[in-house]
């Protein structure tokens, strides 16, 4: 119970903080819906931790909910970065073709 108060804690600094970035416009209408939705659904994942323990034994999974979360979560991360590298490829693509073009418009 201890983990889920100081969790949940945690969760709600996350939260006055990214208010407090979307009131000075440091990031985007769209930026603030994606994590303000993920900080909500993991504040309910964390509120219905015993139902989540329930399900996963109700599966037949051996572990705990809270494994269970865990591992989705590093799954998460996984596709977060594979998804991350694909855009940072396509910038950097689109970045050598500008220098290539003002290259050439400068020659």
């Amino acid at each position: 119970m201890l983990q889920q108060i100081t969790a949940l804690i945690i969760i709600a600094f996350f939260l006055a903080k990214l208010y407090w970035q979307k009131q000075k416009n440091q990031i985007g209408i769209n930026e603030f819906v994606f994590w303000l939705i993920f900080w909500l659904l993991a504040a309910l994942l964390i509120i219905g931790l015993k139902f989540i323990d329930r399900l996963v034994a109700y599966l037949g999974f051996s572990g705990t909910g809270i494994e269970v979360l865990l591992y989705l979560s590093v799954a998460a991360l996984f596709y977060f970065v594979f998804r991350l590298r694909l855009k940072l490829e396509k910038i950097e693509k689109d970045i050598s073709k500008l220098v290539k073009s003002l290259a050439l418009k400068d020659k």
